[in-house]
């Protein structure tokens, strides 16, 4: 493929260097050559400057100051040990606690005007905001150290499995910085390019961040009560629906491997599943109506934990699409419901 003409310019600009990103030499007394050096990173900044008018020279200097960071590479990448991979137990340990109870329970008391002014208006209730800034976050606390830049353009360079995902984050964060007027090397986040209290992606913040406290800006990475309202607001527009149900234990009869591998999304009603062996105890009266899809929580050498999720299951799974992620939310906010005596019932 020829290279345009700009990238040709900007390779000359930036002392001559033009070796791929795979495969450079490295040393122990030395970085990597900044991502400026990349043929493949100046072709990005050529077209963020036809399709979006970015100066080069300034966007240049940007990837001038950054590196291929190799510990976000290893941290993106599947665990050698297979059983290491998936185990409910072990993660769920790491996020029903104690602590991250105790903690919830006073970030609850602290914004609880807030948290309620987002259930009158995305029906989100209190208890499921909490648990989903307590598990990315630890209620703000620990919001990433990685320059988001750096992190999304090493995934968006040289991790092939997800590059267009993270190349178009990177995207929308050079523009979410242009529309904020910040450096876009100001950004801190996860391994994986996400920002602020309630680790929202930039497209996401972009799309769903709203200014919840009034102040005229939208501020993820210091401002509580705009990342409640931005939770909300996500989740809302995933298509929660207020008082409806989210999950309920199971036991299953027979092979369930049928009805795992349809998927966590919820097409069939709850009744048909009980007519191919699944029981769920208690009264259930409507919830019988209401679509449901099996959900199998896999620990090694552990019996699988079964439980049927809904509708809004499956909407917590949009922030982070694991099952095990939205049953640890689920379970969280119930142990921080009981904890702060709310009763829902």
């Amino acid at each position: 493929m020829k290279v345009p003409v700009v990238v040709t310019a900007l390779l000359l600009c930036v002392t001559g260097l033009s070796l791929p990103l795979s495969g450079q030499a490295t040393t122990k007394d030395r970085k990597p050559p900044p991502l400026s050096h990349s043929p493949a990173v100046l072709e990005f900044i050529a077209e963020m400057h036809e399709k979006h008018g970015f100066d080069t020279r300034k966007l240049t200097h940007v990837f001038s100051t950054i590196h291929v960071n190799p510990t976000v590479l290893g941290a993106i990448r599947p665990a050698a040990v297979p059983e290491m991979q998936r185990s409910w137990a072990r993660y769920r340990e790491r996020f029903l606690n104690e602590r991250r109870i105790a903690q919830g329970v006073r970030f609850w008391k602290i914004h609880g005007q807030s948290l309620a002014h987002a259930e009158s208006q995305y029906g989100v209730p209190p208890e499921i905001i909490v648990a989903i800034i307590g598990i990315e976050t630890e209620y703000g606390q620990n919001t990433g150290k990685f320059r988001a830049i750096e992190a999304l353009a090493t995934l968006a360079f040289e991790y092939p499995p997800r590059a267009p995902f993270f190349r178009n984050e990177l995207v929308n964060l050079l523009l979410m910085a242009r529309e904020n007027s910040v450096d876009p090397r100001e950004y801190r986040g996860s391994y994986a390019g996400a920002i602020g209290i309630p680790q929202f992606m930039p497209s996401s913040q972009r799309r769903y961040a709203v200014d919840f406290d009034g102040d005229k800006r939208i501020d993820l990475r210091r401002s509580p009560v705009d990342a409640i309202g931005s939770v909300a607001h996500y989740l809302g527009e995933h298509g929660w629906k207020a008082g409806a149900p989210i999950a309920w234990p199971a036991t299953v009869e027979g092979d369930p491997t049928p009805l795992i591998e349809a998927g966590i999304k919820p097409i069939r009603a709850l009744r048909e599943l009980l007519e191919e062996g699944i029981d769920v105890a208690g009264d259930l009266g409507t919830l019988v109506e209401h679509r449901a899809a099996l959900v199998d929580l896999v620990s090694p050498d552990r019996p699988t934990e079964y439980w049927v999720g809904f509708d809004n299951f499956y909407v917590i799974t949009r922030y982070n699409r694991s099952s095990f992620y939205a049953m640890s939310v689920f379970q969280l906010a119930e142990a921080l419901r009981e904890a702060s005596g709310v009763n829902r019932d």
